[in-house]
């Protein structure tokens, strides 16, 4: 028997304006208690003061290469196949009818 009742999932159905069928009502009993059942469990954990704060489970290195300074292209040489540009800048059609 689960914990939750059909009444109880029939009266959440009909809050939440669903339309369920009677075998529906009884399946979703069942799934509700074990929601229900897991959620208990995991509030159940009593010393979690011992457990150290974590984002995530596995440990993580930063694997990014350093930024170094390399050689690079020049504005001139950047822009030079550009088919407009100011203030060595590319120069694109304005979008949107924002200034």
């Amino acid at each position: 028997m689960p914990g939750i009742s059909r009444e109880e999932v029939a009266h959440l159905a009909k809050l939440a304006r669903l339309e369920l069928k009677d075998e529906e009502l009884d399946h979703f009993a069942g799934q509700l208690d074990d929601i229900i059942g897991a959620v208990a469990a995991v509030s159940a954990v009593a010393d979690d003061a011992a457990v150290p704060p974590t984002s995530h489970p596995l440990p993580l290195t930063n694997v990014m290469r350093p930024d170094e300074v390399r050689p690079s292209l020049t504005p001139q040489q950047a822009l030079s196949g550009a088919p407009a540009q100011e203030q060595q800048r590319f120069k694109v059609p304005q979008i949107l009818g924002e200034e």
